[in-house]
């Protein structure tokens, strides 16, 4: 039968009013069960799913993207602008991590009801945690579920030399972020918001700093902020109390890396992988890691013209990915 995750992902997306998603969802557990050998049934949930879909289809469409406003002038080396097709069922989370995302879109979702009673929805996040942990696809999915566009702030670009630049050019990004709603992504937020008190510092950083305190801190409006770092333990401690939410990832347990791995081998045989065996030897990679060695063993074998990934192709994949972490 249909996983759990799918039956919780199906009643979260119902509650939230994300009929989309929710469909999405259902498509995946029609392959879910045509792995499991249950044709039929899969057969019948994609029926359901397309008939659906096509009675939507004559009618004003639920949700329509927020246009997405290509940056120009000086923005346009400032920000760079996309539409995201991840969703958070996209990602393998751990359970408290993803109740966390989810209220972030449930409050989104409602924030006339919020605002009507004189509250603020969640909107500026702060993400803490290793590289390959999930942090940018975070972003990429909270702009995909709210079919919002995703600007990604080029900190190349922000970041100058010369006194006064970078603050004026973090005003033009606020500026754009009252303007024209979307999800702002801050990576690699240290080198913003680095501790005032570092011997190394110098003025100008700190003036940065200072600049985007008061901005975070003024701005009002119904864009969603986040900003990322590998390193908090160089953001300065006035940072914190900015944001309404700090979400800490870590890197996954064996339960999170044996999804990864499975998810990202759904297509292919692996009935003779053991499972525990390759989550103990990949111990210590990301997220992105596992998968991306999921990924190295399905190349090798479709390469290999099999339709079974070995034991022997992912242990090869993982011991390979953990030589790269090495160098």
């Amino acid at each position: 039968m249909t996983s759990a995750r799918h039956l919780v992902a199906l009643l979260q997306s119902h509650l939230e009013g994300d009929d989309e998603q929710f469909l999405t969802v259902a498509m995946q557990a029609a392959a879910h069960e045509a792995r499991q050998g249950h044709g039929k049934l899969a057969q019948q949930l994609r029926e359901l799913v397309d008939e659906s879909r096509a009675r939507r289809s004559g009618s004003a469409r639920p949700r329509e993207p927020v246009p997405l406003a290509q940056p120009r002038g000086d923005l346009a080396s400032l920000i760079s602008a996309r539409y995201s097709e991840t969703r958070l069922s996209s990602m393998v989370l751990s359970p408290a991590l993803e109740q966390r995302l989810r209220r972030v879109l449930v409050e989104q979702r409602q924030q006339q009801r919020l605002r009507a009673h004189g509250l603020r929805p969640r909107r500026k996040l702060l993400l803490l945690g290793p590289p390959g942990a999930g942090k940018t696809m975070t972003a990429a999915a909270l702009a995909g579920e709210l079919h919002m566009p995703l600007f990604t702030i080029v900190l190349d670009g922000l970041m100058t030399k010369f006194m006064g630049e970078t603050a004026a050019k973090l005003r033009l990004v606020f500026d754009a972020i009252a303007e024209t709603r979307g999800v702002y992504f801050f990576d690699e937020f240290d080198a913003i918001g680095a501790k005032r008190t570092e011997r190394n510092d110098v003025g100008e950083i700190r003036r940065v700093l200072n600049s985007f305190l008061q901005f975070l801190e003024g701005d009002d409006s119904d864009s969603l902020i986040i900003a990322a770092t590998n390193h908090p333990e160089l953001l300065d401690p006035a940072l914190y109390r900015r944001f309404d939410d700090v979400i800490e990832y870590s890197l996954p347990d064996g339960e999170i890396a044996r999804r990864i791995l499975e998810n990202r081998l759904s297509t292919l045989k692996t009935k003779g992988i053991d499972w525990p065996a390759a989550v103990a030897a990949g111990s210590g990679l990301s997220q992105a890691e596992f998968a991306l060695a999921a990924e190295d063993a399905a190349k090798q074998a479709l390469l290999a013209d099999r339709e079974v990934v070995t034991a022997e192709d992912l242990s090869s994949a993982i011991a390979e990915r953990k030589a790269t972490l090495r160098r």
